[in-house]
């Protein structure tokens, strides 16, 4: 008979006889553990990548898939033994708020009104006042530039009676940021310079052009836009009208200046304004001393004198909006782009996208984006149009069909022409009363002289084809028969078109 056992050595035997079955079942629990947080980092991947797909459709169908999966492992998680359901609801619950400071889209298209709690700036620190509480690109623009008197008064002026201006520059760069602000991060440039720049030069609208001959969002003469690549592409488009290829110019001529004008903002934005060759001989006269020195700033014009602060003004709110009560509007601005379906202009688009979202509707935007259409030519079906994603979920429901789509055709295929109509000719003052005199006959066919052309002088404000349309003229044969180039069409007030092709 065997010797009986301890009772508590029977149990450690016991305790060592289970360890590798418990180590075994920690490690399948681990690993399913580990396999839903896999699952949670895979989809929460697809949801971020579906907010930036340029189909908003495709895009949409792919954050609402990804967002099933997470709250399947969220699920499976709340069944799984050692998994962590808290953390991953964290996930889900950042996504959606990231989603909704990002995108801020109405929920109706038609135009619920939006919070004023949605609009405050969450990205600016409440106290944005402090070089250290600013970005990098924030502080580099602060310690390079002089907070004065000069750019305190330009302040005031922008936060007066331009105010309007600020706030319309501000949307429309938003808009357009995507394409300049890489030029200056590229170069090392502060965003909030590029703002500055866009504000003052053409509140961030694209097709501004100047008395004296400067052109584009940033304003660029014809010389100096060749020398960095912008004018004519061949096709009859001046790319300093485009905003991507006039922020990469604007970005190369900044870092110039900067690199022969002591790294001085001032007096590089003093270049911009007032000629590269001024700033350049007024720098080195005066032995390299401030843009602000009394001697150097009055070398410069009094366009330039203002022009420098105004610049560092817009830029320095653009840093510091809640200083100064600013509330930027909210603006919809990831891109996409919009496959016509059908042909359309500009300014169709424009009626029947209506406003919901936006104070003024989307022509801006519009244009801005796609700066080669002029608002009223005809896109052909099938052209890619840059849009937003908002935009883009507008024209699907209101572009396509239906009474907004033919309301818009209705307006744009009327003119004032067709609204007039003869009660009879007119009789002069002095014609001699009597009984009425039988008609002239008409002369044989033969001997009536052909009509003279019909011509038509421009007026400030019209263009080509907002000319075609009031005398109901193929646009093509207009422009042939007085040899303007697509697709422009360019047109000055006082000239004489010949009215060809017209009903």
């Amino acid at each position: 008979m065997s010797p009986r056992l301890p009772a508590a050595l029977l149990l450690s035997v016991a305790l060592l006889a289970a360890l590798p079955a418990q180590a075994a079942l920690a490690r399948r629990e681990q690993a399913a553990v580990d396999a839903l947080q896999q699952r949670l980092q895979a989809a929460e991947k697809q949801y971020r990548e579906a907010q930036l797909a340029s189909d908003p459709q495709a895009g949409s169908a792919a954050a609402d898939a990804a967002l099933a999966e997470i709250k399947a492992v969220i699920e499976a998680c709340s069944r799984q033994r050692g998994c962590e359901v808290a953390p991953m609801l964290a996930v889900y619950d950042r996504l959606l708020q990231a989603t909704a400071r990002e995108a801020a889209e109405p929920e109706d298209p038609d135009g619920d009104l939006i919070d004023e709690r949605d609009l405050a700036d969450a990205e600016v620190p409440a106290k944005a006042d402090a070089a250290a509480l600013l970005g990098e690109d924030g502080q580099k623009f602060v310690q390079m530039v002089q907070f004065n008197p000069a750019v305190q008064a330009g302040i005031r002026r922008w936060l007066t009676d331009l105010r309007p201006s600020l706030m319309d520059s501000y949307e429309n760069y938003q808009y357009l940021k995507e394409q300049m602000s890489p030029a200056f991060r590229k170069r090392g440039l502060p965003e909030a310079l590029l703002f500055g720049i866009l504000a003052k030069e053409s509140n961030g609208k694209v097709h501004v052009a100047s008395r004296a001959g400067a052109v584009g969002p940033l304003q660029f003469m014809p010389a100096t836009g060749r020398r960095f690549g912008l004018g004519n592409d061949g096709s009859g488009f001046d790319t300093r009208y485009d905003p991507r290829a006039a922020a990469d110019a604007a970005a190369q001529y900044l870092s110039e200046r900067l690199a022969e004008l002591g790294n001085s903002i001032e007096l590089s934005l003093a270049g911009y304004n007032g000629g590269e060759g001024r700033a350049l001989r007024v720098y080195q006269s005066s032995g390299g001393r401030s843009f602000w020195d009394l001697d150097v700033y009055n070398q410069f014009p009094a366009e330039t004198k203002d022009y420098v602060p105004m610049v560092i003004a817009a830029a320095w709110l653009f840093l510091h909006p809640r200083e100064y009560g600013i509330v930027w509007p909210r603006v919809y601005s990831r891109n996409a782009t919009i496959q016509l379906a059908r042909p359309t202009s500009l300014y169709e688009l424009t009626i029947c996208l209506g406003n919901a979202g936006s104070r003024d509707g989307y022509l801006r935007a519009l244009r801005n984006l796609n700066p080669r259409w002029d608002p009223a030519s005809t896109i052909p079906a099938g052209t890619p149009l840059a849009a937003t994603a908002w935009i883009a979920r507008l024209y699907e429901r209101h572009c396509l069909r239906g009474e907004r789509l033919q309301l818009a055709q209705q307006l744009l295929a009327s003119n004032v022409q067709a609204a007039l109509v003869r009660v009879g000719d007119p009789v002069p003052a002095n014609a001699q009363q009597g009984p009425a005199a039988d008609p002239p006959a008409p002369a044989p066919a033969a001997a009536r002289p052909a009509p003279p052309p019909r011509m038509h002088k421009v007026r400030r404000g019209e263009t080509l084809q907002g000319i075609a349309r009031q005398w109901r003229c193929d646009l093509d044969d207009l422009a042939r028969a007085n040899k303007l180039k697509k697709p422009k069409y360019a047109i000055r007030p006082g000239q004489t078109l010949k009215l060809v092709g017209c009903g």
